[in-house]
C-alpha cells in the first residue's frame, strides 16, 4: 500500500499558531519534506538518518522547520527530504524543479512512507507545497491538505483590525508580481511578501490616499509592525505584508486609534 503525502501548513511564524493537527500528522509520518531557497541545493536530497547537523543550514533556511521546532514537534530524529525551491520565475526550470521534487516524494510514497511537506502560513494560499501536491494527486497517491493559519489572517489580528465587513470585498494580492490594477481593486487590499515593492507601494497609496499598516515577519521574533506609510521603510523582509484600506474606512478612526 503506498504512503500518504500530506501538504502541512504551519501558520505564519507564532509556533502557538501550529494547529493540534498539524502537529499530529508531522510527528506521526515518517518523513518530513522540507522546503529549501539555496543556490546550494539544485535537487532533492533524502537524509533516511534524520541527521540535523549534516543540513543544518538548509533547516535554518526552512521558516517552516523552525516553527515547527520551536513548537516543540519531535523532527529531529525523522527522516528528511530537502526539496530545492529557489526563488525564480522562469517556468521552464521550475517545471522541471517541481517534477524532480515530485519523483523523489512519489518514490517514498512508493515504499508505503507517509510525507509531509510543511510550509508556511496555509498551504492553498500562494504556497510552494502546491506545485508538488498537484503532481502527485495527478500521479494517483493519496494526498492530504492540513490547513495553517494564513499570514494575513494573523497580521489583521495583531493589528487589532477587521479585514471585511458586510459587503467590503477583500482582495489577496501576490506583490512578487504586477500589481497595478489589483491596486485599483474597491474593498481592502492584502499584499503578501511586498518586501521589494515597499516604495512603488507607498507612493501609490500616498497618490490614492488610501489607508495602509504593514506586517514584517508577522508572529516571529523579529516582528515589526508599522501603523502609516510614514512610518514604513524603503527596505524590509521579504516576509513583510500590507493591509490597505479605502480612506473613508479609516482603520484608526475605526479601531479608536489602538495598536
Amino acid at each position: 500500500m503506498s504512503g500518504i503525502f500530506y501538504g502541512v501548513g504551519v501558520g505564519p511564524g507564532d509556533p502557538e499558531l501550529l494547529t493540534m493537527k498539524a502537529v499530529r500528522v508531522i510527528e506521526e509520518c515518517d518523513v518530513i519534506a522540507v522546503p529549501v531557497s539555496s543556490k546550494d541545493l539544485t535537487e532533492p536530497i533524502y537524509d533516511i538518518t534524520g541527521e540535523e547537523q549534516v543540513y543544518a543550514e538548509y533547516l535554518k533556511r526552512c521558516a517552516a522547520y523552525q516553527i515547527v521546532q520551536n513548537a516543540g514537534v519531535h523532527v529531529q530524529k525523522k527522516a528528511k527530504l530537502y526539496l530545492p525551491m529557489p526563488m525564480v520565475k522562469d517556468k521552464i526550470q521550475l517545471q522541471k524543479i517541481h517534477d524532480a521534487c515530485a519523483k523523489s516524494v512519489e518514490k517514498l510514497l512508493k515504499a508505503s512512507k507517509n510525507a509531509a511537506f510543511i510550509t508556511l502560513g496555509d498551504p492553498t494560499v500562494y504556497s510552494t507545497c502546491m506545485y508538488v501536491y498537484k503532481r502527485i494527486y495527478r500521479s494517483g497517491y493519496e494526498t492530504k491538505i492540513i490547513p495553517g493559519v494564513p499570514s494575513f489572517c494573523a497580521a489583521a489580528a495583531r493589528l487589532d483590525m477587521s479585514l471585511a465587513e458586510n459587503k467590503e470585498e477583500l482582495h489577496i494580492i501576490p506583490a512578487s508580481y504586477e500589481i497595478e490594477e489589483g491596486l485599483k481593486l474597491r474593498g481592502t487590499k492584502v499584499l503578501m511578501k511586498a518586501g521589494k515593492k515597499i516604495p512603488y507601494v507607498k507612493k501609490i497609496v500616498q497618490e490614492q490616499g488610501m489607508e495602509i499598516r504593514m506586517v514584517e515577519n508577522c508572529g516571529m521574533e523579529t516582528e515589526k509592525v508599522y501603523e502609516s506609510a510614514d512610518e514604513i521603510p524603503d527596505e524590509a523582509s521579504y516576509y513583510s505584508l500590507f493591509i490597505l484600506k479605502e480612506k473613508k474606512a479609516g482603520m484608526k478612526e475605526e479601531m479608536g486609534g489602538k495598536k
